[in-house]
């Protein structure tokens, strides 16, 4: 599976890249987010959110497991942590092929429901400040767009 990654030394490079993917996401994009806790997931969905144009305040739904933001397109900001043991079908798909761009946090959890076709990302520590950001396309839309982001 191919690989794009990228070297970040601060939250605010993060966000800025974040910011430039964000630009460019479409409808039913789905992007899924690993990283050990306070890797920075909820900074890069806050990047995310502001290059979709939103200017509310984005924070992890961990308590509340989806939360809804509108902006040039709508973000689906979801937190499955809570669901590690849960069977429950609580109809993601709908997330997944509505008209925003849907963000999932500790995706692993639901594997099996996840699309097909996605853009994985891991954000690993590297040191105090910095991370390491993995993206990993998986279908050609999610190629097409790394190529684009990486250019």
């Amino acid at each position: 599976m191919e690989q794009f990654k990228l070297m970040s030394h601060s939250s605010d490079e993060t966000t800025a890249f974040a910011v430039r993917l964000g630009e460019l996401l479409q409808a039913q994009d789905v992007i899924t987010l690993e990283g050990d806790l306070g890797a920075g997931k909820t900074t890069f969905t806050k990047g995310l959110a502001k290059g979709l144009g939103i200017t509310r305040n984005v924070n992890s739904p961990t308590f509340t497991i989806i939360k809804e933001y509108h902006g040039r397109l709508p973000l689906y900001h979801m937190d499955v942590y809570r669901l590690a043991d849960s069977e429950e079908d609580l109809g993601f798909d709908e997330y997944f092929e509505g008209d925003g761009v849907t963000v999932v946090e500790w995706a692993t959890l639901i594997q099996e429901q996840l699309p097909d076709e996605r853009l994985s990302i891991r954000i690993l520590y590297n040191g105090e400040s910095e991370r390491q950001i993995v993206l990993e396309p998986i279908g050609q839309r999610y190629i097409q767009l790394c190529k684009e982001l990486f250019i």
